[in-house]
């Protein structure tokens, strides 16, 4: 199924204008589009200005940050290009981290029923995790990714020079999904990154092994396109860690996606230990590795119920149940675990515990 027909194709460059060069010839002159976010706009378009200048590429800066991942940030996307004269024939580049290609893409493929489009993403957790598997979407009444679409753009580009000027925690929070990528399915892949050294980053080495996680993610979407069945792998720590992070949101301590998959994935394994025999001793070994990288976030037993709460709200949940995907051991998936309310509390205790 590796042909670009199914999937976007993703391209892994240290020369970005080379690549969207070669994509911009392709549309007519003054129907292609730039769509971007405040940060990126202010500390990497201007090295790219004349570029897009030359080209005839006009562009539109949405405000950055995850509470502008909404409706009203899409209308002016709509707006800017209805006034553009953008056509069926029109191509959005979109240049950011995942709140703005989940964001741009979704305007794109609504805007005339569909416009082709091409994704920057410009963070870690963006190019290993919604660069790939056209999803889009954006938040609405209060609920993460609510409203959204499955399309992919016509390519991914994947340039980690964007990545210098991420701090730290960002890095880091990226770093998750790629943890997640090795449990799943490529057990070579997670021991690569164990010793993965942030604070000396060599980035031809990083553009590697993010590869080597971008194809673990590949080969679900391929083999799944819809999320019917194995795709479902990917959301490994999610079912929990969505949950933490909806509820240290609602708390006023918010904390970044990836640290809350973490999270997740540390009360997942736990899940997984009790309900697929997966090893207590490879479950100490990464709860303590993860707790090195991503510290601990605290809950107290009240917190329990709420968290349930925010679980039973999953998208991915069928008839009413909590659906898991649990790892019998590393690189193995179980998808469809259905816990019990007393077993996630019990996972939720030894997160607790910690």
């Amino acid at each position: 199924m590796g042909n670009s027909t199914i999937y976007s194709k993703i391209l892994y460059t240290r020369d970005l204008e080379a690549e969207l060069k070669a994509y911009i010839e392709k549309y007519p002159k003054g129907k292609v589009f730039l769509a971007t976010e405040t940060t990126m706009d202010e500390l990497w378009l201007p090295r790219f200005n004349a570029f897009f200048e030359e080209s005839g590429v006009k562009k539109v800066v949405i405000p950055a940050g995850e509470h502008n991942k909404k409706i009203e940030s899409v209308g002016k996307i709509w707006e800017f290009l209805s006034h553009n004269g953008c056509d069926r024939k029109s191509l959005l580049i979109n240049i950011g981290g995942g709140m703005l290609t989940d964001l741009a893409g979704f305007a794109a493929t609504t805007f005339k029923r569909g416009i082709d489009f091409l994704n920057i993403p410009t963070t870690l957790l963006s190019q290993v995790d919604a660069s790939v598997g056209g999803k889009t979407g954006i938040n609405f009444s209060g609920l993460k990714n609510e409203v959204g679409t499955f399309k992919e753009p016509i390519a991914v580009i994947i340039n980690t020079d964007f990545l210098k000027t991420i701090d730290r925690e960002n890095l880091v929070s990226g770093f998750a999904e790629m943890i997640k990528h090795g449990l799943i399915h490529n057990p070579e892949h997670l021991e690569e990154l164990k010793p993965f050294d942030f604070d000396n980053i060599d980035y031809d080495h990083l553009q590697e092994i993010i590869r080597h996680s971008v194809n673990v993610k590949e080969y679900f979407v391929a083999n799944d396109l819809t999320e019917n069945n194995i795709r479902k792998a990917l959301n490994f720590g999610h079912t929990v860690g969505h949950a933490f992070e909806s509820l240290a949101m609602e708390q006023k301590r918010p904390v970044l996606h990836g640290y809350a998959v973490a999270y997740g994935m540390i009360a997942e394994l736990y899940l997984s230990v009790k309900m697929c025999g997966f090893p207590e001793s490879d479950l100490n070994i990464l709860t303590q590795w993860m707790l090195g990288i991503y510290g601990k976030f605290e809950i107290s037993e009240s917190d329990f119920e709420r968290l349930y709460q925010l679980m039973t709200h999953d998208k991915k949940n069928e008839s009413g149940r909590i659906n898991f995907t649990l790892l019998p051991e590393i690189g193995q998936i179980a998808i469809n675990q259905n816990c019990s309310k007393e077993l996630i509390q019990e996972a939720l205790e030894y997160y607790r515990n910690l």
